[in-house]
């Protein structure tokens, strides 16, 4: 019991450090120190506001998305670089594009508009407040259905994997 008040989060203790250790970009006694400092206070200062905690029904999809996340995002940053340099600014073509969510966990609909938001070139702009669909900006896109349907499948689909 003791344990559980003082990490009452710990995935997001150990998120804190990491994030920490990953802005001061450096690893030392000291920051380390400090990172976990922080990554004990602000969870213990927050957890009341966190009355229940986010299910994750299979814990190893979440390495699966993290790392289907971090190559999109590489790619993403590839194809953006080549859209700036290469196209003229009459040949971009920037879209609206909603997305229906069949998400319902707010944790799963917070995680894929982050996600979005993330990966150059897209932005997660709007949350209907029903929380049934997403509306994102596309930087570049010729097919807008196409992309709609890519966010769901490598996305969304993820997601319903790892939240219930």
């Amino acid at each position: 019991m003791l344990l559980k008040r003082i990490f009452p989060h710990p995935l997001v203790s150990l998120a804190l450090v990491i994030v920490w250790l990953m802005l001061v970009n450096k690893v030392t006694l000291g920051n380390l120190i400090l990172g976990t400092v922080i990554g004990i206070i602000v969870p213990v200062l927050t957890a009341p506001y966190w009355p229940n905690r986010p299910k994750i029904r299979r814990p190893l999809k979440v390495i699966e998305y993290g790392l289907v996340v971090l190559w999109d995002i590489v790619v993403a940053n590839v194809v953006v670089a080549s859209i700036i340099l290469f196209k003229r600014n009459e040949n971009i073509r920037s879209r609206w594009v909603c997305v229906p969510l069949d998400l319902t966990s707010p944790e799963a609909i917070t995680v894929l508009a982050g996600t979005i938001t993330m990966t150059p070139g897209t932005v997660s702009a709007v949350l209907a407040a029903d929380g049934s669909n997403i509306l994102v900006h596309c930087l570049h896109t010729d097919d807008p259905e196409g992309t709609r349907d890519e966010i769901k499948h490598r996305y969304e689909r993820r997601l319903k994997e790892i939240f219930p």
